[in-house]
């Protein structure tokens, strides 16, 4: 496979991912927007952004945090050149890219889905509007990877596909996580003590986690429970452990189709190697945000490594 090929595969999805975890960070500020006071709302608004690294690009945009002005900034803003309407325009373009290596129905749910929402966000989306904005674009992410997974073949291209979603995916939970914490608990201190119930269920709702943590655990929030579901837990497919063991089995497929191992399979065993065998009592310890700030610079490194083993832009 040509190594713009497989960079059209790896970014068309993890364009997608993004897309799609944006849209269910806005969603889950919104339901907590709407049912706190206005104080409240606006330090929610102002953590969506800081999560995405807009802090700067949303300043000189706007004077304060109200949500239809971050809504809009995130989805169409044109002082955010990685706005959602853009990024759907990256998939569309990455897969146009590609088009020979993906089925029809995978093209046509792209093509579809892109048509669909750049019209919605072609305009400012008001408050009557957005609900139906984001359950849109997540629609289309479940759109385009059932078509994916139900008539791709099983070869290089499906693992760079795939090493390109978990990348993304494990960034986005790693990034809400942290920036969640540092707002709901700024001290170690504060671990065990009484917590809004209300916060960390909206954690769990930006990482889309809220009913399978429920599910296992009775309905009790507690943060060191969340941190455990959503950094170790692999049967989560949106936790970091989940993410970082469906990443090294794309890169071994990709391994042995290319007859020998690149420098991305060498920093995944490093980067197992300071995962395995963690418990939430020592990641605690040790720090929560220095463990995911580590997490972060390892993943986007292993990115960087695969785009240079596989001639990304060669």
């Amino acid at each position: 496979m040509l190594g713009r090929t497989a960079n059209g595969l790896f970014w068309m999805f993890r364009y997608l991912e993004r897309a799609e975890n944006t849209a269910r960070l806005l969603e889950a500020a919104l339901r907590m927007a709407l049912t706190r006071d206005i104080v409240t709302a606006e330090a929610e608004w102002r953590s969506v952004i800081a999560t995405l690294g807009l802090t700067e690009a949303y300043g000189a945009a706007h004077d304060a945090y109200d949500g239809v002005s971050v809504w809009n900034f995130v989805l169409r803003g044109s002082g955010n050149p990685g706005n959602v309407r853009t990024m759907l325009g990256a998939v569309r373009a990455n897969a146009r890219a590609a088009r020979i290596n993906i089925s029809s129905d995978v093209w046509e749910a792209v093509n579809a889905n892109w048509m669909q929402l750049d019209r919605l966000l072609s305009r400012p989306v008001g408050q009557g509007a957005v609900g139906e904005v984001l359950a849109a674009i997540r629609r289309a992410g479940t759109e385009v990877h059932g078509a994916f997974d139900g008539s791709i073949l099983r070869d290089e291209g499906y693992h760079f596909s795939r090493a390109g979603t978990f990348i993304e995916r494990a960034d986005s939970s790693a990034r809400i996580l942290d920036m969640k914490y540092f707002i709901l608990l700024p001290s170690l201190s504060y671990v065990g003590s009484s917590l809004d119930t209300g916060q960390w269920e909206q954690v769990l709702r930006s990482v889309a986690g809220a009913r399978a943590y429920s599910w296992l655990n009775a309905g009790q929030i507690e943060a060191r429970g969340i941190v455990e579901f959503v950094v170790l837990d692999e049967r989560f497919p949106r936790s970091l452990a989940f993410c970082r063991s469906a990443l090294r089995g794309c890169l071994d497929a990709l391994a042995r189709a290319h007859g020998g191992e690149g420098r991305a399979v060498a920093l995944m065993r490093e980067a197992d190697s300071r995962i395995n065998h963690l418990t939430v009592d020592t990641i605690f310890e040790a720090g929560l945000h220095e463990f995911l700030v580590d997490f972060l610079a390892r993943n986007n490194a292993i990115a960087r490594a695969i785009a240079e083993d596989y001639r990304f832009h060669a």
